[in-house]
């Protein structure tokens, strides 16, 4: 691809997210001086790309829109300086949110429903709450050491409880926020969250 073909692709993508909600207005609030600047418009995009993809980290916002590392960075630390976004710490990654939009839990529940392997595990469990360690391997398609190691890590950060089997700490908000933001994760999440809308309900 020409290097034309890929500054259109980067254009349109910023154009793209930059229209979604609010972000316009929250974004050139936090542009200071160079607000009428492209500048504007990257920080446009990264909010609007964060309200449709809350606890995308780095490496992911970066590539979804086209950015440089340096470009990223420099947008990033402006929208975190200016309160327009916020960053939570999972253990292995910094991820990104829309200020004021989610409470700790649920940027804890978001951060692992990013991971594929432990999305799956959350999706096995809201499917079938009884489900046995053995249950969620088969259902994953991953070993019973692999639903181990992952139970270990949802427990240590409060979204599972391992007293008397495996249960989903607040299920009903892992589900609505899978139901919510299905589309950012992949075709399985989608493919449950439509059987799901039907039995939940949740604010725009």
């Amino acid at each position: 691809m020409s290097d034309e073909g890929v500054d259109e692709s980067k254009r349109a993508t910023l154009r793209r997210f930059a229209a979604l909600g609010t972000a316009g207005s929250i974004a050139r609030f936090a542009g200071g001086a160079d607000a009428a600047t492209g500048d504007s418009d990257t920080r446009d995009a990264i909010v609007g790309y964060l309200e449709a993809t809350p606890g995308a980290h780095f490496s992911k916002l970066r590539d979804d829109l086209h950015l440089g590392t340096g470009e990223t960075q420099h947008h990033l630390r402006q929208l975190l300086e200016s309160g327009a976004i916020e960053s939570h710490e999972d253990g292995d990654y910094r991820r990104f949110f829309p200020a004021g939009r989610f409470d700790d839990f649920e940027k804890t529940a978001l951060s692992y429903l990013r991971r594929d392997t432990v999305r799956g595990i959350l999706i096995a469990l809201l499917e079938e709450p009884e489900s046995s360690g053995s249950d969620i391997a088969e259902a994953v398609g991953v070993s019973r050491p692999t639903v181990s190691k992952y139970a270990g890590e949802l427990e240590a950060v409060g979204l599972l409880d391992r007293t008397d089997g495996y249960r989903l700490v607040n299920p009903e908000t892992v589900l609505l926020l899978v139901v919510r933001y299905a589309d950012s994760f992949d075709a399985d999440a989608e493919s449950f969250a439509r059987d799901a809308a039907s039995v939940v309900t949740y604010d725009p």
